[in-house]
């Protein structure tokens, strides 16, 4: 489904998605309601606009059929009933005054509510995942590796509980939120991770939200180290988000993108951020995964690729963060430094933990491709373009399965 009206939709939904719910949910901390009344104005938009044509201001439109229907609810005989009127709260002008374009940190406020002590530690992060970014509970729960329906469940009993303690949309007091900054740090580095590793139906580039929170946080916590750290990461991988396809839609690979379709504005700006985390002094994940890009992104000077230097940041993050996207990464580096028998030792090692995740299939495909062991190669490629549904990556990996058997 494709139209001027419906992609104006799409765009203000991806856009503006963490600003208008959090916009809608500081009323009365009601999250699920402020997302199921965005749900509905997306769908009266799609219904009218293509009909009426889009209005001037997609975001302001939908933020007030949304406002209309939350006001309606709190007019009803139930609300009416069950809940106490709190003037400040349900009267009209309470959003009436509300510009969508002067939202300022309010996502920031959502995402701290998100982290609230009282919200259960395992739902925090996905729960800002969902309202704050907007994922769904599928992409949420791939991201976990848990099943879609357990966090959904987990989803709507975090909401719940914020509704119950009516949890304040503020800042923390300073002394709270280094607690609470872990949290978060862990929302946006989750919103990372699931643009680029979920193979998914259409192409979706880094949301937005994750870009400018990513230096929200940086600049509210100038000496957190891992908050630069974060910055310079989502910084450097969006960076290169326009060179992941070719100009018919083909994905590249990155050790084949063109580096001068990269960002250098953006490499510039994760430079910054990674210097100001390198002054603090403390090593974490983010900078180490942050500088690993950096590497990467060196290239565009026309260099080669330093994989010396990129396998001893890659043995330095499996100390510090192990992961099982992490040993899949440095499985390839190894590969480069030391051939590909060597890093395909590494990827025997997680062989039945890595059983059903595609980077570790398309990897392993490469690697035997290369050795000359044309037939487990393909078998390889099959089961990594089996878990593929991004269509211009299994259109890739059918290519390098084509060239390791002929």
């Amino acid at each position: 489904m494709t139209s001027p009206a419906y992609d104006a939709a799409a765009a203000a939904a991806r856009d503006g998605y963490g600003r208008l719910v959090a916009l809608l949910a500081a009323a009365d901390g009601d999250l699920q309601a402020a997302q199921d009344a965005l749900g509905d104005a997306l769908e009266r938009a799609l219904r009218t606009w293509p009909d009426t044509g889009v209005p001037g201001n997609p975001e302001g439109w939908l933020l007030t059929v949304a406002r209309n229907r939350r006001r309606d609810a709190w007019r009803s005989a139930e609300a009416r009933r069950t809940a106490p009127l709190v003037v400040e709260r349900h009267a009209p002008v309470h959003l009436d005054d509300v510009d969508p374009d002067a939202v300022g940190d309010r996502r920031l406020e959502l995402m701290l509510v998100c982290a609230h002590p009282a919200v259960a530690p395992a739902a925090r992060t996905p729960l800002m995942l969902d309202a704050v970014l907007g994922f769904t509970a599928a992409q949420v729960a791939g991201a976990f590796t848990v099943p879609t329906a357990t966090m959904a469940t987990r989803l709507v009993r975090a909401k719940r509980r914020i509704k119950e303690l009516r949890v304040p949309f503020e800042l923390p007091d300073r002394s709270h939120l280094p607690a609470r900054m872990a949290d978060v740090l862990e929302a946006v580095y989750g919103a990372y991770v699931i643009e680029w590793t979920t193979a998914a139906p259409e192409p979706r580039r880094l949301p937005p939200e994750a870009l400018r929170l990513a230096e929200i946080l940086a600049r509210l916590a100038p000496h957190d180290p891992e908050a630069h750290g974060l910055a310079a990461l989502v910084l450097l991988s969006s960076a290169r988000a326009e060179a992941r396809s070719d100009h018919a839609g083909r994905f590249v690979p990155l050790a084949e993108q063109d580096p001068a379709r990269w960002d250098t504005v953006r490499i510039a700006r994760a430079h910054d951020h990674l210097r100001a985390a390198h002054a603090q002094g403390a090593l974490g994940r983010f900078q180490l995964e942050a500088a690993i890009q950096a590497v990467h992104c060196a290239r565009v000077d026309g260099g080669p690729t330093d994989w010396a230097t990129l396998r001893g940041l890659h043995e330095a993050l499996h100390r510090v963060a192990p992961s099982l996207g992490g040993t899949v990464a440095l499985a390839a580096v190894v590969a480069e430094t030391d051939g590909p028998a060597a890093g395909l030792a590494v990827l025997d090692g997680i062989a039945d933990d890595a059983a059903r995740y595609q980077p570790a299939w398309a990897v392993r495909a490469d690697l035997l491709a290369r050795l000359g062991r044309a037939a487990d190669a393909a078998g390889a490629y099959d089961k990594a373009i089996a878990l593929t549904h991004d269509p211009a990556q299994r259109d890739h990996l059918g290519e390098r399965r084509a060239d390791a058997i002929s």
